[in-house]
């Protein structure tokens, strides 16, 4: 073997090895493609409070409220409370027209949603108490749920017993506005159908995404502790290493907004990374000093689920993007090693082939990917034109890709804060469920 085909066979290794750490993916898609858990209807009836988290959303904040009020769930066992949390507009005013509790929080220091989170819990224990509710359900302002979110999502918290974590089909409410909508919509629907199902299917932890989820109260008896800029990361890595639970509900379905610019998805993606690369920091010590620890006793530890969220939160871009630029050094140094065996032309040539081949490989599959996604979740995804389904499915492959520079961009940030995403579209409850039912 000469110098290249040593480099190439040692690369192979190191790429395979990656992949290895990620194999499950495979399995967790498969399984959720063709199996869904469904859960038992129960006649117990929790009582839970809807949270809502809101900074200058009064273009949407009603229709979420209006959403949950019209839920096939009774009326008497829900609280809503807003928290306006560095409004200057009528957010606060239009939630307490609505019949919701409102508290109203400002703090430019504290500008995350885990601190709008924190502040809210503090407000409840004092009021009315944390521990007269079986549960909560966390939301953001441009939600709105499905008709029969609530009365699903308490299928599933009972069936696992009023205290693991319920997550929910997250869809888009503005799917088919452009190709930027379409494929944040894909981005999630993936996350639910080719993550999450599986997941929770083979009885292993999922993750919560953002909003959409259900916690017992005793999560916060004490409060709410999580404010980092990605917080639902840092408070699904807790709930493995404090050996809880997260479930997903596939007929659970909320609607969310997605961003239509290309300038605030790259302000979002590059805090989704920073984020998440904290939480690595933080917390990736303990997930891996938990996954070769025993259990408690009536502890809910699954390990797998432990070294699943533990391989998630690694910096997987930056590690396959170094391997990337090692393999291109190392092929530029055979001519200087061995000039009369090797060109720099030669090699290039050369490593130009195989990544060429290596990524046209990985587009075909995403854009399978994002095909399959479309055809198996067909009933759910409506009102998008054929024309956005062909360029979204085109574009996904680079929708992903684009989380590399962001990885790099997330790291080098060091005083990247929280910035307004602008919510403004007005889908009604109304409208959503009129095309669910179609």
């Amino acid at each position: 073997m000469n110098y290249v085909q040593i480099a190439n066979l040692v690369f192979d290794i190191l790429y395979g090895l990656t992949g290895l750490i990620v194999l499950h993916y495979i399995v967790f898609a498969l399984v959720g493609l063709f199996k869904k858990k469904k859960y038992p209807p129960t006649k117990e009836k929790l009582r839970y409070g809807l949270i809502i988290p809101a900074r200058n959303e009064e273009a949407v904040v009603g229709n979420l409220i209006k959403s949950m009020q019209k839920n096939n769930y009774p009326q008497d066992q829900l609280q809503i409370f807003v928290i306006a949390h560095n409004c200057t507009d009528k957010t606060a005013e239009i939630a307490r027209s609505l019949g919701a509790t409102v508290y109203e929080y400002n703090n430019p220091e504290e500008r995350t949603m885990g601190y709008a989170f924190r502040y809210l819990f503090d407000r409840i224990e004092e009021d009315f108490g944390t521990q007269n509710y079986d549960g909560f359900f966390l939301f953001n302002a441009d939600n709105i749920l499905d008709e029969n979110f609530i009365s699903k999502m308490n299928d599933a918290f009972v069936a696992h017993g009023k205290k693991d974590i319920i997550t929910s089909f997250r869809n888009s409410k503005n799917f088919g506005e452009n190709v930027m909508s379409a494929c944040y919509g894909l981005y999630f629907v993936y996350g639910c159908l080719f993550e999450s199902c599986g997941r929770s299917v083979l009885n292993c932890s999922t993750r919560v995404q953002g909003t959409g989820y259900v916690i017992g109260s005793e999560l916060v008896k004490d409060g709410w502790k999580y404010v980092t800029l990605t917080e639902d990361w840092e408070f699904t890595a807790d709930q493995l290493i404090e050996e809880n639970k997260i479930y997903f509900c596939d007929e659970a379905v909320f609607y969310d907004e997605q961003p239509t610019t290309f300038p605030v998805m790259w302000r979002q993606r590059v805090r989704w990374c920073r984020g998440r690369w904290l939480v690595c920091v933080a917390r990736l010590k303990d997930l891996l000093k938990s996954l070769f620890t025993p259990k408690k006793k009536n502890g809910n530890k699954n390990k797998f689920s432990i070294y699943d969220m533990t391989v998630k939160v690694l910096p997987v871009c930056i590690i396959t993007t170094a391997l990337f630029f090692a393999r291109l050094i190392t092929m530029c140094l055979a001519p200087v090693f061995f000039p009369a065996e090797f060109t720099l032309t030669g090699v290039l040539l050369h490593w130009l082939i195989r990544s060429l081949l290596f990524f046209a490989f990985s587009y075909v599959i995403l854009i399978l990917s994002s095909t399959i996604i479309y055809i198996a979740e067909r009933k759910r995804i409506k009102n998008v034109r054929l024309s956005i389904k062909i360029l979204s499915t085109l574009l996904w492959p680079f929708f992903l890709l684009l989380a590399t520079p962001a990885e790099f961009v997330a790291i080098f940030s060091k005083n990247l804060g929280w910035k307004e995403i602008p919510h403004k579209n007005t889908t009604t409850f109304e409208e959503l469920n009129e095309q669910a039912n179609i």
